[in-house]
């Protein structure tokens, strides 16, 4: 059993949003996306997503996108992104996962859960002081984007796993590379591996990448790795 990653895969295959549009590399990602998916995972994996998933709207839309990434191999485990509209409450997440027979993909909202000998928790984040137009209902939601990285890493204290591995769709360094509120969680709680998103084209040449005061740090958005899910659990 091996854990992968990768996030941001905008998958539209129930909604009419081409990504090419955000640059040549993205033509027929989720062709190549699909292939290399199942050339690298293997059905007792598990591949842990970190937002993005789909670009529906709401629920009933994004039917075919989770479809879609049913039918790969491995156990998947998804976390909310800034443009997952879809993501509602947890009683209507797992009652659609379940009306729908997805058996192989479970939401993270708040809690944790165990893979092997890792914890696996996370939360969306969002912007930080810092970043560009960081205005006062960024604050809001970054104050409670903590909150909700707490309640999770709370859980995985819990489950008696040797270490743990954060999920954030956000980066939590700011667009000056300067750690904050949310690396201060991490450091806290034990974090050893921090996995994100979000950053894309040029934002991506920015990200803070490898070990820092003892969190390994990792983007994983899907253009960052080729579209090609990348394997994280290492030692």
């Amino acid at each position: 059993m091996a854990i992968y990653a990768i996030s941001d895969l905008h998958l539209a295959v129930g909604v009419d949003k081409p990504m090419d549009v955000f640059g040549p590399e993205w033509a027929d990602y989720m062709i190549r996306l699909k292939q290399n998916w199942e050339r690298v995972v293997g059905p007792d994996d598990t591949v842990l997503m970190p937002g993005d998933f789909s670009w529906a709207t709401y629920l009933p839309e994004a039917v075919a996108d989770f479809r879609w990434l049913e039918a790969l191999p491995g156990q998947k485990i998804l976390t909310k992104g800034n443009h997952d509209y879809w993501w509602t409450t947890r009683s209507k997440l797992d009652a659609f996962l379940a009306a729908q027979g997805f058996s192989s993909i479970r939401i993270l909202h708040n809690d944790a859960v165990r893979v092997g000998r890792w914890a696996i928790c996370g939360a969306r984040g969002w912007k930080s002081p810092g970043d560009d137009d960081f205005s006062a209902e960024d604050r809001k939601i970054f104050l409670r984007e903590q909150e909700r990285l707490r309640l999770s890493l709370r859980a995985a204290a819990g489950l008696g796993a040797d270490a743990t591995i954060a999920l954030l769709h956000f980066p939590p360094f700011n667009a000056q590379r300067e750690p904050g509120a949310y690396v201060d969680i991490l450091r806290e709680h034990g974090v050893r591996r921090c996995l994100y998103g979000h950053l894309h084209g040029r934002g991506r040449y920015a990200a803070i990448q490898g070990e820092r005061d003892g969190i390994d740090y990792r983007l994983v958005a899907a253009d960052n790795l080729h579209f090609t899910p990348v394997a994280v659990d290492m030692d």
